[in-house]
């Protein structure tokens, strides 16, 4: 099986720092081309430098590492410090990156990079807002065609908003880039909080990561010791969320989800219901399906296989 080449869309975030390392830990099934950094969880400065944090902690400073759009599309940026501090990485002391970063925009490398592959062998992996790849596809509409598959984290419809009564996050922050990725016809699968939910983790999870004995163990441990406190705080769940891992775990291990192929609008203009996934799952709308909206996830097996895979780094 040759290794799927992709591009990790990303604004970190505890969680996409997991999403990362489960990818630079997976060669045998994942090629990470390069890491794009998004505004989102927090300021560009800070996702752009994150993820040149989490490569150096993996080891792995022969990624290309990029910054993008450092705001939505049409709409001030709004971040979530109330969930991942200050840093966006708040838990562990992580040194500061000394690896470069990237002199291109990363809109310029994913579109360059789409062209330079044979079509239909690159996937996008947003972990973030869509605004990198809704302005990648806008300023060159000939790769829509090129892609892969999307395979994205965002969106709800069962579990509705994390940041509005109605939508997620990563959907709200910049809701006419998610319009103009979900519009693309490119091949999209999504990651809802419907599954990410139930991707919690656990103590006896967490200790396990702990129990690995490595520097990336204990940060991940140290990550999630953190960011639990929100969700547990808000959902009286007990733990956090692993929303982003899903999206790797997936490339690696699809058969531990199961969903549907539906039609998901993106909500644009309303006040009340701006950036919610209007996802048809009963099929009331003879609107034609444009994405595979995840349903459930196999908690155990995710959670074996992100431990195995970490014990590699």
């Amino acid at each position: 099986m040759t290794a799927r080449k992709i591009i990790i869309d990303t604004d970190p975030g505890q969680d996409d720092a997991v999403a990362i390392l489960l990818a630079l830990a997976s060669p045998e099934e994942i090629e990470v081309l390069g890491i794009t950094a998004v505004a989102g969880n927090v300021p560009l400065a800070l996702t752009q430098k994150n993820a040149r944090i989490i490569c150096e902690l993996a080891n792995r400073t022969d990624i290309p590492v990029f910054a993008g759009c450092d705001a939505p599309l049409k709409r001030p940026l709004v971040t979530a410090e109330h969930v991942h501090g200050k840093t966006g990485l708040d838990g562990p002391t992580l040194p500061d990156p000394t690896m470069p970063l990237q002199d291109a925009h990363a809109v310029d490398f994913i579109i360059e990079t789409l062209r330079a592959h044979p079509a239909g062998t690159v996937t996008l992996c947003p972990l973030g807002p869509l605004t990198n790849i809704a302005t990648a596809l806008e300023k060159a509409p000939d790769i829509a065609a090129r892609i892969a598959e999307i395979v994205l984290m965002g969106g709800a419809y069962f579990e509705v908003g994390n940041i509005t009564p109605a939508a997620e996050f990563n959907i709200y922050v910049d809701p006419e880039a998610a319009d103009i990725v979900f519009r693309s016809s490119a091949p999209i699968t999504v990651m809802p909080l419907d599954v990410t939910h139930k991707a919690l983790v656990t103590k006896p999870r967490n200790d396990a990561f702990r129990a690995l004995g490595t520097p990336v163990g204990e940060a991940v441990a140290l990550m999630t010791d953190f960011f639990e406190r929100f969700d547990k705080e808000k959902y009286g769940s007990a733990g956090a969320p692993l929303h982003d891992p899903c999206v790797t775990a997936y490339l690696i291990r699809s058969d531990l989800f199961t969903g549907r192929h539906i039609n998901v609008e993106i909500e644009t203009t309303s006040e009340l219901t701006l950036g919610m996934t209007v996802a048809d799952w009963w099929g009331v709308t003879d609107r034609p399906a444009n994405a595979t909206f995840m349903g459930d996830l196999d908690a155990d097996g995710f959670f074996a296989l992100l431990t195995e895979r970490l014990a590699r780094l």
